[in-house]
């Protein structure tokens, strides 16, 4: 649970045409959290991340269009270079010339892009259960799903078919990610709890929104045939931590490409852990994070 002694601090802060909602907690060197999806925002993280609290001072925001930031916000305005410009705008309102970033997910893509875009400002990039960085190994990634659980894409399909779900109904939500995330978890009891987390800040319209969102920056990633942050990352230098479990759904070799394509990376896999790596072995995450910022 989040520590009594460490208040949350929140608060908006102005990007172009919007309001963005950050949370802060802890003391210490800053850590930008950045939440994956990119149809969620970041209470799914919470609260087994804010204990590296204790080390950090964890700065998590919604990102444009989704959660406590979808006020006023269209899909259309929302862009992977808006993400990025979002994020620079962030940088700045914390004062700080280099961020230390810590992506789950999607979140991943997002602080790999930023680092491309961006490498004067960045530090150090904590990577965990990464989304593939190229369109090459998304293409893995769907090839594997289809191979190995081709009853949990049926029953996803099925529920995405349905009025409730495409108009953004909670409960058919919760029914689609149960599936999706039925093999996720290497403890089956877990996937309820991320799944009862994810749609907290959401209204109906606010989903629809989110997946119209999500549906526009894969476009403008890696659903483009040439889309390959890998031979960008191979450009960069900034101090990286790559976290993935064995059971992940997304190939532990996605990560591997990450970690050869920057130089310097590591690569921590983690036994019997799938993608929620901060939930299912937050002791060996922290440890791993710890280590990572002190340079050892």
């Amino acid at each position: 649970m989040t520590d009594s002694r460490r208040p949350v601090r929140e608060g908006f802060f102005p990007v172009a045409g919007a309001q963005l909602y950050f949370r802060e907690v802890g003391d210490g060197a800053p850590l930008v959290v950045l939440h994956g999806g990119p149809d969620f925002n970041q209470r799914y993280l919470l609260p087994e991340l804010d204990q590296l609290g204790q080390f950090f001072r964890l700065i998590y925001y919604d990102q444009r269009g989704r959660g406590k930031s979808s006020p006023g916000v269209n899909a259309e305005d929302v862009t992977i270079e808006s993400e990025v410009d979002d994020l620079d705008r962030l940088r700045q309102h914390l004062d700080v010339n280099v961020l230390a970033l810590l992506g789950h997910s999607w979140g991943c893509i997002l602080a790999m892009e930023y680092a491309v875009r961006r490498p004067n400002q960045v530090a150090q990039l904590v990577l965990s259960n990464s989304a593939p960085a190229s369109h090459r190994d998304r293409a893995l990634f769907r090839s594997d799903r289809e191979a190995h659980h081709p009853d949990i894409l049926a029953r996803m399909r099925a529920v995405a078919s349905t009025r409730e779900y495409l108009a953004g109904d909670v409960e058919a939500e919760a029914q689609y990610y149960r599936a999706h995330f039925s093999a996720a978890l290497h403890l089956p009891e877990l996937v309820d709890v991320v799944v009862r987390r994810l749609r907290l800040d959401f209204a109906p319209n606010d989903i629809v929104k989110a997946r119209a969102i999500e549906d526009r920056l894969y476009r403008q990633t890696w659903d483009s045939p040439d889309y390959d942050l890998l031979t960008d990352l191979r450009q960069r230098s900034a101090r990286t931590l790559l976290i993935h479990g064995d059971r992940d759904l997304i190939p532990v070799q996605c990560a591997r490409n990450i970690a050869d394509a920057i130089p310097g990376a590591k690569l921590v896999v983690l036994k019997d852990c799938g993608h929620f790596a901060y939930l299912e072995r937050p002791a060996e995450v922290a440890s791993a994070i710890v280590s990572h910022a002190s340079g050892r």
